[in-house]
């Protein structure tokens, strides 16, 4: 049986006013930039790890009246779990021996484990100290900060069976071969040898920098001329020239990495380029952990290590961040990456995504799938959402509609209202592919990571009776009629309505520069009076088979809407390559003169988005 840390709370820490979060086996913290993921990671470094001795005023929490506060706060829970990381009853007896007194029971009777880490300003030694306790509860997130069940047993120092290991953004293989106290350094300085294995070692060591030194007329000079300085110690002394490390000890010092296609074509980690060597230094972590569990395993003690990597992504191309993202989660422990890659957020199971952001005037909050999703919808969600569109994860807002049309055009037509590119205020356009249930993975997704949405919809009956449907079991009680997020056209789709709202003058331009001024003319005489394809009719179903009647229609321009209808069938015949082509020519107009129901859109997204 193992443990989990399965909630953590924070008060009064950098940006962090007051927080819970609850904590999978792999937990993928996403977010924008500067939204708090690193301030979540280092809040449980201080509770677990050594970030203690790093705090700086600018650590505390500043209130909207600019006062700072006087103390840091986290609590972080852990909980037994069986080897699929479920919550089980009780501890196992390995880990009841670690915690002892500190286990307590909830009022189901189940075990856990709470410890609280104070932070607050010296006030006699200077600088700040940093006190943890064990709660004998564990209250109920309103007003926890307030809670006082504290054990009297100060703990007084870090539970050795759950280190804290830290892979920060900012990384380099090399770097770290330069620094003791690197995971690298740690790695290196626990070399040892038998005594027996050690003299043979540094035998072979001796011999070979004689014969270096024989074989190099440089060196053997060298060699000669350092000699002399024995004159200078009453004809004592004697120089050694040692090209490779003379003790077993001294290895580490020279310790060097080559890395390449075959032993012959290896190079020095200082020739390969930054994802290589980031990578090389998060696979010396693992490294170290294994180092570190050997060590426990020998001593038959508990090994429970929380492994928290920033943005492992960086630098790797997409394969070789899925490769990466097996290798982090593979490892013995809980782990906790904070990522931009949408790449590694397809790869994470669904309900391990914790959304970071700032809300106005609610501080950091975190977000997450309702666990009470059902298969099917989370099986829709990660292939119509997150596998290929992933960047919706680190979205301000999403405007979705039916077609193709609108996807292509809304986004260049939005440029030329705010003269900004949708991209630049996080803004991400999305065509759905259909109506009514096609939107339902979309709207769940933006619910449940709080993300702003807003609908623009074909006004044809059937479309809206489907959306309405759709809103009624995600939302309750909104009448999309009346919603301020969701705009409808009237009885009509995208390109219907563009040309009922007088812009057939663009629509025709556009088409005449792509396909010729006789496109439309040509269209109207190859098909007029020709048969239309078979269509579901209006008639009562057949007696004897109960199967639909089909019927076809005649093609025909004479009346007076003929050239408009002709003009739809041709958008309709490829809307894919209509559909920037009509946009880039109503993106001539000024924006004022755009039509109103995409003026209207745009005015929800700026007043719903905040830009």
């Amino acid at each position: 049986m193992a443990i989990l840390i399965n909630v953590v709370r924070i008060s009064g820490f950098r940006g962090i006013s007051n927080l819970e979060i609850t904590l999978p086996k792999v937990a993928v913290l996403i977010g924008q930039n500067n939204a708090g993921k690193t301030s979540i990671i280092k809040a449980l470094q201080l509770a677990l790890g050594d970030y203690g001795r790093h705090l700086t005023d600018e650590d505390f929490y500043i209130n909207s009246n600019d006062s700072v506060c006087s103390e840091i706060i986290v609590d972080i829970s852990i909980v037994p779990v069986d080897e699929n990381s479920q919550r089980t009853d009780m501890f196992s007896d390995e880990w009841i021996e670690v915690f002892g007194d500190w286990v307590q029971a909830d009022i189901e009777e189940n075990d856990f484990v709470a410890i609280r880490t104070i932070c607050e300003k010296d006030s006699v030694k200077g600088g700040f100290k940093v006190s943890r306790y064990p709660l004998s509860r564990w209250p109920r997130f309103e007003n926890w900060t307030d809670e006082s069940a504290k054990i009297n047993n100060k703990i007084s120092k870090l539970v050795d069976a759950i280190p804290f290991i830290a892979i920060d953004a900012q990384r380099d293989i090399c770097q770290d071969l330069r620094e003791k106290n690197s995971y690298m350094g740690k790695v290196l300085s626990d070399i040892s040898f038998e005594s027996d294995d050690k003299e043979a070692l540094e035998d072979l060591i001796a011999e070979l920098n004689e014969r270096a030194v024989e074989k190099s007329t440089v060196l053997s000079e060298l060699g000669k001329h350092l000699d002399l300085l024995n004159q200078s110690f009453e004809g004592q002394g004697q120089t050694d020239i040692t090209p490779f490390p003379k003790k077993i000890r001294d290895l580490s010092k020279r310790f060097s990495i080559h890395f390449g296609e075959d032993e012959a074509n290896s190079f020095s980690m200082e020739y390969h380029g930054m994802g290589t060597r980031s990578w090389a230094s998060m696979l010396t972590v693992k490294a170290f952990i294994d180092v570190l569990e050997k060590k426990h395993v020998e001593e038959e003690e508990c090994f429970f290590p929380i492994i928290a990597a920033e943005e492992p992504e960086a630098h790797l191309h997409p394969n070789a961040q899925r490769t990466l993202y097996k290798q982090l989660t593979d490892i013995k422990g809980q782990t906790i990456i904070s990522s931009h890659s949408p790449y590694l957020a397809a790869l994470a199971n669904q309900q391990d995504l914790r959304v970071i952001a700032k809300s106005n005037g609610q501080g950091i909050r975190v977000f997450s799938l309702n666990q009470a999703l059902q298969p099917e919808e989370l099986r829709k969600i990660h292939r119509e959402v997150i596998h290929s569109k992933g960047e919706l994860l680190f979205s301000t807002a999403i405007v979705l509609s039916e077609g193709e049309t609108e996807a292509q055009a809304l986004p260049l037509l939005f440029e030329r209202y705010f003269s900004k590119a949708p991209f630049n205020l996080g803004i991400n356009f999305i065509g759905v592919g259909g109506s009514g249930s096609k939107y339902k993975p979309y709207l769940t997704f933006a619910r449940d990571f709080n993300i702003p949405v807003f609908i623009f919809s074909d006004g044809e009956e059937k479309p809206i009776k489907e959306l309405q449907k759709v809103f009624d079991s995600l939302f309750g009680g909104i009448d999309i009629t009346t919603a301020t997020n969701v705009t409808i056209l009237e009885d009509t789709d995208f390109e219907g309505y563009l040309l009922d709202s007088g812009f057939q003058g663009e629509i025709e331009t556009a088409i005449k520069a792509y396909d010729g001024d006789d496109r439309i003319t040509k269209y109207i005489s190859n098909k007029q009076g020709n048969q239309t394809k078979a269509v579901i009719s209006d008639k009562p179903r057949c007696e004897t088979c109960n199967q639909p009647i089909y019927e076809c229609g005649i093609y025909d321009y004479s009346d007076d809407d003929g050239y408009k209808k002709a003009i739809l069938e041709i958008l309709d015949s490829d809307k894919t390559k209509y559909a920037k082509v009509v946009a880039d020519h109503l993106s001539t107009l000024e924006p004022e003169a755009l039509p109103p129901k995409i003026i209207a859109l745009f005015e929800q997204i700026k007043a719903g988005a905040e830009l």
